[in-house]
């Protein structure tokens, strides 16, 4: 069985893609770019803000799964620039403070929008039931 996420507090699809799909007790997000979700206007700043707007965004569709950063077991990052893994990584351990998940990091030619960062994550959902909203804010 799968069910499909979808939430306003995060950027909606642009595409034949959902938000983020439960299946099986897990919960598998589409990557999120740092997109405004009210403007749908890409983040302005460096990569610490967008990277900043990503992982909001992620931890936005995670509470509408019912589940928490804390909950993520797996992430993958898409950087355009490696040369800004330092700072997005500071942005990044501010999210996964204690118990960070896997990760995989990989710089890529372009990502939508002229993002330069998206990040995904694969979440267990939490045993005791859904969560109210997500765990980390900025």
């Amino acid at each position: 069985m799968r069910t499909i996420i979808q939430t306003d507090q995060a950027p909606a699809a642009v595409g034949p893609y959902s938000q983020a799909v439960r299946a099986g007790g897990w919960v598998y997000t589409a990557g999120q770019i740092p997109l405004d979700p009210a403007t749908m206007q890409l983040a302005a700043g460096d990569i610490t803000a967008q990277t900043r707007r990503a992982l909001e965004n992620l931890a936005a569709v995670l509470a509408a799964a019912g589940c928490s950063m804390a909950d993520v077991v797996k992430t993958t990052v898409f950087l355009t620039d490696l040369g800004e893994f330092a700072a997005m990584n500071a942005v990044y351990a501010e999210a996964f403070a204690e118990e960070p998940p896997a990760r995989s990091t990989v710089q890529v030619a372009a990502l939508p929008l002229g993002a330069r960062v998206e990040i995904e994550a694969v979440a267990r959902e939490p045993r005791g039931g859904a969560m109210d909203a997500a765990d980390w804010t900025p």
